[in-house]
């Protein structure tokens, strides 16, 4: 008698998987930067590519609009009803917290009756354009990973532009037009994101899909399709990422098209309803945004699996002896070969690239162990491989040796100062003062001016001092 009941949740679990398999919640994991290992030299780290989990970035911006006195409210405002031009019972108040509508109600929470949202001026200046732009800053290079979408409450506006930074809004690119006619608005041909290609996904198009007006007025959200755009590699639903993280690994303007640094929405003109504005009611035309979503993750090169949001600043918690705000370069005494972004490839760990290693010379030194220290070469000693073993010279790469008291003295009179190098008596040269100078000579240290002829005694004057020697340690004997 139970067969019906569970046929009926199995099918709804079916179906539930289904739902929530059409798109996986990230793109794969990589959220292991390093793990232990044993090998044939012990415990060592095996180090794999990472990066932080896709979150919601709209909680670590910053918003700027301009111009500056756009928002509602100062002064106090009625507003109409755009689709009831009689309907005028909507009250902006700047003074007044249940009345006001600033900026930040854009990225509070979405759920509570009645929407919060911001809200701008109204169009009394028409017809002078009603410009508006709203720039969302991290002052961190993110990766997008999902659509964007914006959510207007007074219409969704009839010519829009959606820009990118990606040096903290030195430039800006254009990421997409929306017009309710892009070849009146922007001279461009209407297209979609499922008119685009592999060979024409970076193409930058203008949509006339969220341009509607007041009679689509449940229509309110406009988007920009990032999950379309890579669904042109990974499959409709982003089920073959490996083809998606080839692409990404080999292709930089594909990676760079999905990172930005700061977003800019270019509000151009507002929702009317209508081919005319009726200037008798401008309080009609206005913007009001409910809600901005913004998902993606910190870019750190495949070289961290963690991002912070510290004293206002997102930033990445490098591994793989990296450092800086998006772990692009190596730390210090770590650089002993160029950097570079770790490998999605191959699934599922990826590559971390490590070329960030112990030795600052280069290749003297091995990789770190599992204790976190490095097994030093040539000359070299301290936990980094960055210090010179006694004996050899740092500016030299731990390759040129030095001079002490007890096993490299100084030879033929010289000096060793301050382990350094050996102040030479007249006559000799080099490291330790091993080499006479007449040995350079083209006469050789045996020609009549040679420095041996002056400093250095002949074989005949060693004999005579001998003899005279032995005959001075007689002599008392003999006497």
């Amino acid at each position: 008698m139970h067969w019906p009941l569970l046929l009926a949740l199995e099918a709804a679990w079916a179906g539930l998987g289904q739902a929530t398999q059409h798109y996986p919640a990230m793109w794969g994991h990589y959220d292991v930067c390093k793990s232990q290992v044993y090998s044939d030299e012990g415990l060592t780290w095996d180090y794999m590519a990472c990066q932080p989990e896709a979150a919601d970035m709209t909680k670590y911006l910053r918003v700027a609009l301009e111009p500056t006195n756009i928002t509602c409210g100062d002064p106090a405002e009625t507003y109409c009803a755009l689709e009831n031009p009689y309907m005028c019972n909507n009250e902006c108040d700047a003074s007044t917290k249940e009345l006001a509508h600033p900026p930040e109600l854009m990225f509070d929470f979405e759920g509570r009756n009645p929407t919060t949202f911001w809200q701008s001026t109204s169009w009394r200046k028409y017809p002078k354009p009603l410009l508006v732009n709203i720039t969302l800053s991290w002052n961190k290079t993110i990766e997008l990973t999902d659509d964007i979408v914006i959510t207007f409450e007074s219409g969704r506006p009839e010519q829009m532009v959606l820009e990118k930074s990606l040096d903290y809004g030195r430039t800006w690119l254009p990421y997409q037009f929306y017009a309710t006619d892009c070849l009146d608005a922007f001279t461009m041909e209407p297209r979609t994101a499922q008119d685009l290609t592999q060979h024409t996904l970076l193409d930058v198009i203008c949509t006339e899909e969220y341009s509607r007006g007041y009679v689509w007025k449940y229509d309110k959200t406009v988007r920009f399709e990032i999950k379309d755009r890579l669904a042109l590699f990974a499959g409709p639903r982003l089920h073959n990422m490996a083809s998606l993280y080839g692409q990404l690994d080999t292709t930089k303007n594909l990676r760079d098209f999905f990172t930005i640094t700061d977003l800019r929405i270019k509000l151009l003109r507002p929702a009317t309803g209508a081919t005319m504005v009726d200037e008798n009611n401008l309080s009609r035309y206005f913007y009001a945004i409910s809600d901005i979503k913004v998902q993606g993750r910190c870019k750190c090169n495949l070289h961290a699996n963690s991002c912070v949001f510290d004293k206002e600043k997102l930033v990445c918690e490098c591994e793989h002896n990296t450092t800086g705000p998006d772990c692009g370069r190596c730390k210090r005494s770590y650089q002993g070969r160029v950097w570079s972004p770790g490998s999605y490839l191959p699934i599922p760990k990826g590559t971390a690239n490590i070329s960030c290693n112990c030795d600052p010379f280069g290749s003297e030194s091995e990789r770190c162990n599992a204790t976190g220290f490095c097994k030093c070469k040539s000359g070299t000693t301290g936990k980094h491989c960055s210090e010179c073993l006694p004996g050899y010279l740092w500016d030299s790469g731990c390759k040129s040796q030095v001079c002490d008291d007890e096993l490299l003295r100084c030879q033929n009179g010289g000096v060793c100062l301050s382990n350094l190098r050996c102040q030479c008596t007249v006559g000799f040269s080099g490291v330790l003062c091993e080499k006479p100078h007449c040995e350079s000579e083209a006469a050789g240290c045996g020609g009549p001016d040679s420095a041996r002829n002056t400093s250095c005694p002949s074989s005949a004057h060693l004999l005579l001092l001998l003899l005279a020697l032995a005959t001075a340690s007689c002599w008392p004997a003999a006497l």
